[in-house]
C-alpha cells in the first residue's frame, strides 16, 4: 500500500513519493497574529496536524514547517486601532494560537518561522528577482512581473487574461500589469520598516512563506499546505517568484483543506457567527471539536452545528466508555504517551484492523472512514467482552486489539486521555445532586430485584433517570452516570 495524496497542481490524486527516501518536508501556511483564531483556523491546523502524525506513523521521517505572518496591513491597521505597538500585538496572538492549539493536542511545528526574524532571507530572493528580470523597481517599492513568468496561474488553474478580466483590483499606477504584486513596500510614516537596497520598508505577503519555506526545506521540497482560501493568490504567488528566484520546481505536492460553515452560513463578524477556537472550547471538548473537524473528508466543505458536535460528543463517550471498561476488564493501557507517534506498518495478510486503516488512510487521508473502522471495532471490543467465554486468549486479544485502537486513535489525535480524566473534563457533577441519596436508591433497588420487585425496582430506575442519572447494570453490579446532553 501507498499514500496517494490529491495535489492541487495537477488536480488529481497521486502516489506520494518523497524526494528523499524516508524524508518528507513539509510547509504549511500559518496565521497572521492580529486576531484570534477561528474554527476555519482549527480545521486547517488539525488537518496537517493528522497529515504529520499519520507520515510519522508510516514511518516517515518528517520536517514540519508552520510559518506565522507577525508584519501585514491587517497587523498595522488593529494596531492603529487599538494603540498597540505591532511587536508587541503579535507577540500576543502568536502566545494565544500556542494556547489554542495546546489545548486542541495540534502537535508543535518543528519550526515555526516568524517573517520578521527573516527579512535578510526575503531581501535575497527578492534582489535575485530583481537581477533576473522578474521583479522592477519602482521608488522604494518592488513588484513582481506576472508576465515574465511563462506558467503563472498553473496551480490555481487560471488564464492571465481571465484573472485580468474578472479581477476587482484597486488601480496602481505603479504597475506594470493589473496582476503584478507587491514583494517590498517602501515605507509608511508609522509603520514597521527595515533597510533593503530600495530603501526602508517592509516585505509584500507572498514573498515571505516563499523566503521561509526555502530557507528550512531547500528549494525543492515535498508538501506545500493551507486552506483553500490560499491558492489564489498568495500560493499561486509564492509559487511563481520561488521558482523563478531559484530556477527549480518548488513544492511537489499542494494540499488544501475545505472551507468550514456554521448552520450552512459562512462566517462571518457581521453575520454574528464567527466563532473562535475559544468560544467553541467553552461549549465542547477538546476531542469533541477534534473528531468533529476528522468527521468529514479534508476537501470537503464542513458545516459547524450544534447538532454535529453532539453527534461527536455521542460518538466520543461511546469510545471511552468502552476503553474504560477494557481497563476492569483487562486493566490499565501503557505505554500510550501523548503526542508521541510509533510507527505501525501493514501485516502480510491486510486482513488487521490497522491494515484496514492504513488502506483508508493511505487513500488521501479519508478520516472519515479511518473513523468509522474506529467505531466497528469498539462495536467488536464490546461483544468480545459481552460474551460468556473469558480465557487467557481472550484477555490477550483484548490488550492487543486496544494497543491497535489506541495507536490508530493517537495517528489522528484521538483517545489520548486516560477514561477518568475524559469523563471528568466532559462533564461537572451537578452541585444539587446528592451521590450518598443516589446510591441508597440503588441499593433500594438491588433489594426490590433480589425481591423480584420489578415494578418498585423500575419506578426507581425512571426516578433516578428523571433527576439525570442513568444506571448500567454489569456482572460486577449496578454502575451510575449523568446523563450528558447528546449521549443518549
Amino acid at each position: 500500500m501507498s499514500l496517494r495524496l490529491y495535489n492541487s497542481a495537477s488536480r488529481k490524486k497521486e502516489t506520494f513519493k518523497p524526494i528523499r527516501n524516508g524524508e518528507v518536508g513539509i510547509y504549511v501556511c500559518g496565521v497572521t497574529v492580529y486576531d484570534l483564531c477561528h474554527i476555519g483556523h482549527a480545521r486547517s491546523a488539525i488537518v496537517f496536524d493528522i497529515l504529520v502524525r499519520y507520515l510519522r506513523a508510516r514511518g516517515f521521517k518528517v520536517t514540519y514547517v508552520r510559518n506565522f505572518t507577525d508584519v501585514d496591513d491587517k497587523i498595522i491597521e488593529r494596531s492603529k486601532e487599538t494603540g498597540e505597538d505591532t511587536t508587541a500585538l503579535a507577540e500576543r496572538y502568536i502566545h494565544a494560537f500556542c494556547e489554542d492549539m495546546l489545548a486542541l493536542g495540534v502537535l508543535n511545528a518543528d519550526v515555526e518561522p516568524r517573517a520578521t526574524e527573516h527579512i535578510d532571507d526575503i531581501i535575497d530572493m527578492i534582489g535575485r528577482l530583481v537581477e533576473k528580470g522578474f521583479a522592477y523597481v519602482d521608488d522604494s517599492d518592488v513588484y513582481f512581473s506576472v508576465e515574465k513568468f511563462d506558467t503563472y496561474g498553473q496551480l490555481s488553474g487560471r488564464r492571465l487574461e481571465e484573472m485580468v478580466a474578472g479581477a476587482r483590483i484597486a488601480v496602481d499606477e505603479k504597475k506594470k500589469h493589473p496582476m503584478d504584486f507587491v514583494l517590498w513596500k517602501g515605507a509608511k510614516p508609522g509603520e514597521p520598516k527595515w533597510k533593503s537596497p530600495w530603501g526602508e520598508g517592509r516585505p509584500g505577503w507572498h514573498i515571505e512563506c516563499s523566503a521561509m519555506s526555502c530557507r528550512y526545506l531547500g528549494a525543492n521540497f515535498d508538501i506545500h499546505g493551507g486552506g483553500r482560501d490560499l491558492i489564489f493568490p498568495h500560493h499561486e504567488n509564492e509559487r511563481a517568484q520561488a521558482m523563478a528566484a531559484n530556477g527549480v520546481n518548488f513544492a511537489r505536492y499542494w494540499v488544501h483543506n475545505g472551507f468550514v460553515t456554521v448552520e450552512s452560513e459562512k462566517m462571518s463578524k457581521s453575520l454574528g457567527n464567527f466563532i473562535t477556537i475559544r468560544d467553541a472550547l467553552q461549549s465542547y471538548h477538546p476531542q469533541e471539536l477534534r473528531l468533529f473537524l476528522l468527521s468529514k473528508h479534508y476537501r470537503s466543505p464542513l458545516d459547524f452545528s450544534r447538532s454535529a458536535l453532539l453527534e461527536a460528543r455521542c460518538g466520543l463517550i461511546r469510545i471511552y466508555r468502552t476503553l474504560q471498561r477494557l481497563e476492569e476488564t483487562v486493566g490499565p493501557s501503557k505505554g500510550n504517551s501523548r503526542g508521541i507517534i510509533t510507527p505501525f506498518l501493514a501485516t502480510s495478510d491486510g486482513d488487521s484492523f490497522k491494515d484496514q486503516f492504513i488502506s483508508v488512510m493511505d487513500d488521501d487521508l479519508n478520516t472519515a472512514a479511518g473513523l468509522g473502522l474506529i467505531f466497528d471495532k469498539v462495536r467488536d471490543i464490546n461483544r468480545v467482552m459481552d460474551s460468556s467465554v473469558k480465557s487467557r486468549d481472550i484477555r490477550s486479544r483484548l490488550i492487543q486489539e486496544r494497543r491497535d485502537l489506541l495507536d490508530c486513535g493517537k495517528a489522528l489525535g484521538l483517545l489520548e486521555e486516560e477514561p477518568s480524566k475524559f469523563f471528568q473534563e466532559i462533564v461537572e457533577t451537578p452541585s444539587e445532586i446528592d451521590t450518598e441519596e443516589i446510591e441508597k436508591m440503588i441499593q433500594g433497588r438491588d433489594a426490590a430485584r433480589r425481591a423480584k420487585d420489578w415494578a418498585r425496582a423500575d419506578a426507581i430506575r425512571e426516578e433516578l433517570s428523571k433527576k439525570g442519572i442513568i444506571l448500567e447494570d454489569g456482572p460486577k453490579g449496578t454502575k451510575w452516570r449523568f446523563r450528558i446532553e447528546g449521549s443518549g
